[in-house]
């Protein structure tokens, strides 16, 4: 059977690193495809890079049709669950599909006829018919994605208002997810400036950013000035702490001169004997 590619559905994913597209290869060289491509009919859902690398060195593989899809989305919907499962996948990746999950699902609500019957949260696919599923919160979203409420807060205001460059260098790493998301409040030139500047750039703009958004300190109160009448008695009470303590000081020093003393001594009339 010919195997159909999708070119959107095979960028839906953030595509492989150059290291990971390597290991990929010598572990399929060492080891040969273990795992069987997703298919649904004759169109590839999983398994866009082992079929391509398989093909270039002559690996066998074998194939496994999932039954349960009725739609586009119900594809988009397991890629995602799927994806999410995987360890390689950096927190912000999982707040991309967290959000695209979301939106799908959103989507699938707006166009339910309201006699639908509830879909099964607990179950590990979406039901046939595809059907409206209830849009999960926020906390159950980034729960899924095993990401925190808040961060998936930042990833989705980093969506919606970064520039390209800003998007590109917290995917590969230069900047932190929490950073981005101040630096994407300022206008996109900012953005590309302080992309283009490098890692030390972005962390100043964020720095900048979040100053600005600080509520001014509160002056401290000036000191009574019946309080300071009370200065000299103070400062008396410290000056004969201080000399107490002085003298507490020196006798232990001379105690441990004459111990010191008193050992050499009796080393010295353990020697003679």
């Amino acid at each position: 059977m010919d195997i159909r590619i999708d070119e959107g559905l095979r960028a839906y994913i953030d595509p492989l690193t150059e290291d990971e597209y390597a290991a990929l290869e010598r572990s399929l060289l060492a080891e040969g495809c273990r795992d069987a491509l997703v298919l649904w009919g004759d169109l590839l859902v999983d398994g866009h890079n082992r079929y391509a690398l398989c093909r270039k060195h002559g690996i066998a593989f074998q194939t496994i049709q999932n039954t349960r899809f009725q739609s586009i989305e119900d594809v988009h919907l397991w890629m995602i669950e799927n994806h999410l499962g995987r360890r390689s996948v950096s927190d912000f990746q999982r707040g991309v599909l967290a959000l695209r999950k979301k939106e799908i699902l959103q989507a699938r609500a707006a166009a339910a006829a309201p006699d639908d019957p509830p879909w099964d949260e607990g179950s590990d696919a979406p039901p046939l018919p595809a059907q409206a599923m209830p849009v999960p919160s926020r906390q159950a979203l980034a729960r899924a994605a095993r990401i925190s409420s808040n961060t998936l807060g930042q990833i989705e205001k980093i969506q919606k208002a970064a520039a390209p460059e800003l998007v590109r260098a917290v995917k590969e790493g230069a900047i932190s997810i929490n950073a981005a998301a101040a630096v994407s409040s300022l206008p996109a030139e900012r953005q590309a400036a302080a992309v283009a500047g490098g890692r030390k750039e972005l962390q100043q703009a964020a720095r900048e950013v979040r100053q600005a958004k600080a509520p001014p300190r509160e002056p401290r109160p000036e000191e009574p000035i019946e309080n300071i009448a009370d200065m000299p008695a103070e400062i008396a009470r410290l000056r004969e702490l201080l000399a107490r303590l002085t003298d507490e000081r020196d006798q232990l020093k001379k105690k441990v001169m004459h111990l010191t003393v008193a050992l050499a001594e009796a080393r010295s009339a353990a020697g003679g004997d």
